[in-house]
């Protein structure tokens, strides 16, 4: 299936960022979390390393763009002052598949609604700005048979549109199993309906 962001940044890594406000002291963290399962993994795992912390806000998202799955939680701060905007600085970043959690030791001083909302994002603009990143290519694997003849040209045409083989079987004719980044898969059809003059068949992989 082809997804609308075939390319898209993502962590590259972990990051941790450290702020104190009013003698609180806001520790940020953030990863690399596609699914939903691995933010709350992420976010379990926060709050198993401190457990004595008075709040543990987070904010996450799985998937980019438009087409994303979000997630975020006060977790006992008044509501709409630490979980919202942690996701708002999340959303702003332009990553994907990210989640930060914020750590909160109470220092003894109320910070107030608008104190609250500040001193959370500025910790998640901290620990995101501290973040590494790369950027994530969706793949599609793809089926094809091919002469013998074109085997060689075909190769090239897979390189030239960033694929990779991952298996090929010689027989009467090749068969070759590839990986494309999903952005190139249209017009590596194209190329190769051209190239063959319509006789090779790219298809879905059964995998």
């Amino acid at each position: 299936m082809l997804t609308m962001h075939s390319r898209y940044p993502i962590p590259a890594g972990l990051s941790r960022a450290d702020i104190r406000v009013s003698n609180s002291r806001f520790i940020a963290q953030a990863t690399y979390t596609p699914t939903v399962e691995l933010a709350k993994a992420f976010i379990a795992g926060v709050r198993e390393a401190m457990p004595d912390a008075s709040h543990h806000v987070y904010g996450y998202v799985v998937g980019y763009g438009a087409s994303v799955t979000a997630g975020m939680s006060d977790d006992g701060e008044p509501s709409g002052t630490a979980g919202r905007p942690v996701l708002a600085v999340v959303r702003g970043s332009r990553l994907g598949d990210v989640c930060v959690v914020v750590t909160r030791y109470f220092g003894g001083t109320l910070l107030g609604t608008g104190g609250l909302v500040k001193a959370y994002g500025d910790a998640a603009k901290a620990v995101l700005a501290e973040l590494p990143r790369k950027e994530k290519i969706e793949l599609s694997t793809l089926s094809l048979v091919v002469p013998y003849a074109l085997y060689e040209p075909l190769t090239l045409l897979i390189a030239s549109h960033s694929g990779t083989v991952d298996a090929e079987a010689f027989a009467g004719d090749v068969q070759l199993q590839i990986s494309l980044p999903v952005d190139q898969v249209a017009p590596f059809r194209d190329a190769v309906r051209e190239r063959s003059s319509g006789k090779i068949a790219v298809t879905a992989a059964a995998l």
